[in-house]
């Protein structure tokens, strides 16, 4: 399914497909699928929307708070051209969030994260003061650990439980489901990759607990239904809890709803998108994971150069965020800090080689 794909055009299109999905699932966010379909039909354009109750009516095509977790992570491994640790982003947290960030674009509990990452406790440490262990943080802006550690599955594990430690415990649920979304992607960006090597991936790597027998149980739910009505209402038929903070963003419900997704669309990114979209309840993190992942398998080609632009358009008049860099600037600084990384891996090996 991938050979043809160029690794840049990998990583740009798991790139495109997180900040595209993230601004068009946001106007949605929390709906059930009847509301998005009594009011849109499909819902498939990038439309102007409001959160946090503030005022700020924001341009259509304007990411959210996951895509700044997710910019954190992309300006941190551009600086080091390495993989990175808690500590290193961390430090881009100090130097990059705006203070009057808090309320406009971020969730109240990273406020407490962000106090406590100024008070200089070891970066490890922040994620267990967070009330929220279980929600998907991580897993939905993860790709960056993914794609560091493009064709490298251990490494994009460690790095998923090393970093991630700046928003949820050591071992919670909240990282076991963001290592689906990084296996996904360092699996799916490899030569010759196909949604099967992918999920396979999947399945061989992840916690077969608390991961591969939810994963499993809900791709076979779903693996006959070729109607996308009957298909996500069958999801919803799992994942319909109401009544407790944040119900829809809990990361074993929106990291499963993206793998059938993307197994559903077989790696279409567009198709991904839109189906993620219009599955109602935390729509704007379902479409970040589903369409990413896909994005990492097939790259940009699917995707509409007309998306690109409102996104990009959006993000020049985001005046909150903590970086305006368009999402082809993004791809290209995670791929060079790749490169260099192989470089480094090659002198290395060629030194101790000649031993």
């Amino acid at each position: 399914m991938s050979e043809q794909v160029s690794l840049f055009d990998k990583f740009y299109g798991c790139i495109a497909g997180v900040h595209i999905g993230s601004a068009m699932g946001a106007p949605v966010e929390g709906w059930d699928y009847d509301r998005i379909d009594a009011q849109y039909g499909i819902l498939e354009d990038l439309l102007p929307y409001e959160h946090f109750h503030n005022g700020w009516v924001r341009e259509a095509g304007t990411t959210e708070d996951g895509v700044e977790r997710q910019k954190l992570m992309i300006s941190a491994i551009m600086e080091k051209q390495d993989r990175v640790t808690a500590e290193d982003v961390r430090n881009m947290w100090i130097s990059r969030i705006k203070p009057e960030s808090a309320g406009m674009i971020s969730e109240p509990f990273e406020a407490v994260l962000l106090a406590m990452a100024k008070s200089g406790i070891p970066a490890r440490d922040i994620g267990k003061y967070c009330d929220y262990a279980g929600l998907n943080s991580f897993s939905r802006s993860c790709h960056p650990i993914g794609l560091i550690n493009a064709g490298d599955i251990p490494n994009a594990i460690h790095d998923v439980n090393e970093v991630g430690q700046l928003y949820q415990t050591t071992n919670g649920r909240g990282l076991k489901w963001a290592t689906v979304t990084a296996v996904a992607i360092a699996s799916g960006t490899k030569a010759g990759a196909t949604v099967d090597s992918v999920l396979g991936a999947i399945f061989d790597h992840c916690d077969p607990d608390v991961v591969v027998r939810e994963l499993e149980r809900e791709l076979k739910r779903t693996a006959n239904i070729g109607d996308y009505r009957e298909f996500r209402k069958t999801l919803y038929e799992s994942y319909n809890i109401r009544g407790i903070p944040y119900e829809v963003s809990y990361a074993n419900e929106v990291v499963t709803k993206a793998v059938c997704i993307f197994k559903w669309a077989q790696g279409n990114v567009k198709e991904a998108m839109v189906a993620a979209v219009n599955m109602g309840r935390d729509t704007d993190c379902v479409t970040a994971v589903a369409a990413g992942i896909s994005g990492a398998l097939t790259g940009t080609t699917t995707i509409p150069e007309s998306w690109i632009k409102q996104t990009d358009y959006a993000t020049t008049l985001h005046v909150v965020t903590n970086s305006q860099r368009t999402i082809k600037e993004h791809a290209e600084g995670l791929y060079q800090a790749y490169r260099s990384r192989l470089q480094r891996l090659k002198a290395y090996s060629e030194l101790m080689g000649a031993l």
